[in-house]
């Protein structure tokens, strides 16, 4: 006579269950740490703008943000990140904030990194809340005057550096309006102030480090808006989404955004605060315009 007695199959379906979700996890920590960090993605986009003129139909745009230089993060890969940027031959590069991770110490190398950067219509840039030494949205700043050498820095080295205001970038007597504003943290950022002035039938892109300045249009015109600040949470953990960003900030995460008429792309960023990315790697994103039908 067999007697099936369940409870003695119990304990090792269990373990077998254990051991292979704790292999697993394992193995999505380690790979978090050691891969996915510093493995750049390159995101290529085709944006389409109303009333652009038609020598700035594939008008190329590199961007690159949060870099985040400091004593944890590999100067190599810095340079690297740039040259790859460089490798797509942008008509336009941009940078949308967070160079440093905090204090002054990195400055230098941050800004010779991205002297590097090569484009026809140059170099521009905006300041994050690093930049700025501020943490959150309280706006309490560590350094009151890092944002300012952290400009003179990258000034210095031809960077242009917008702070709510905009540049005319021409290309055969026609214009496309690039705006940059400061960070939104910093309690100085004013994007009605950076696109001021811009004809009202102009195109215009506008840089901004948190993505939610997007909120403080106000009605103005902005056909494109670049990003960073979110990293994409660094962590997309199947089953919890992404658990370090707050959930306002989870309705702009990363990728490409429609709000009201205005385009929205948040990039993952280059650098990181600290080492671990898991389903979010690290991106540099190439834009090409194109005139709306």
């Amino acid at each position: 006579m067999n007697l099936h007695l369940p409870h003695l199959d119990f304990y090792p379906r269990t373990l077998r269950r254990w051991t292979h979700w704790l292999g697993r996890t394992w193995a999505r920590l380690s790979y978090g740490f050691h891969v996915e960090p510093t493995w750049l993605e390159l995101n290529r986009l085709t944006i389409h703008l109303s009333g652009l003129p038609h020598c700035f139909d594939g008008f190329r745009i590199v961007q690159l943000s949060d870099l985040h230089c400091g004593w944890h993060l590999p100067m190599e890969y810095i340079r690297g990140a740039v040259d790859l940027a460089n490798a797509q031959h942008g008509d336009l590069a941009v940078v949308t904030g967070d160079f440093i991770h905090k204090g002054y110490k990195h400055i230098e190398p941050a800004a010779a990194a991205v002297a590097e950067l090569r484009a026809e219509h140059g170099v521009f840039a905006v300041l994050g809340n690093h930049d700025f030494s501020v943490r959150n949205a309280l706006g309490v700043r560590r350094h009151r005057d890092l944002h300012q050498t952290i400009d003179y820095a990258l000034s210095g080295k031809g960077v242009r550096v917008l702070r709510n205001e905009h540049a005319c970038l021409t290309r055969d007597g026609a214009a496309l309006f690039l705006g940059g504003v400061d960070d939104l943290w910093s309690r100085a950022c004013d994007p009605l102030k950076a696109l001021a002035d811009v004809p009202a039938d102009a195109p215009r892109v506008l840089l901004a480090h948190n993505p939610q300045t997007i909120e403080c249009l106000e009605g103005q015109r902005c056909d494109l808006m670049l990003s960073g600040h979110t990293h994409g949470g660094q962590i997309d953990w199947p089953g919890l989404g992404r658990p370090f960003l707050a959930k306002r900030a989870r309705q702009f995460a990363a990728g490409l955004y429609q709000q009201g008429a205005t385009q929205l792309y948040v990039n993952k960023g280059v650098g990181y605060g600290w080492r671990f990315r898991f389903r979010v790697r690290p991106e540099i994103a190439v834009f090409t315009l194109r005139a709306a039908p």
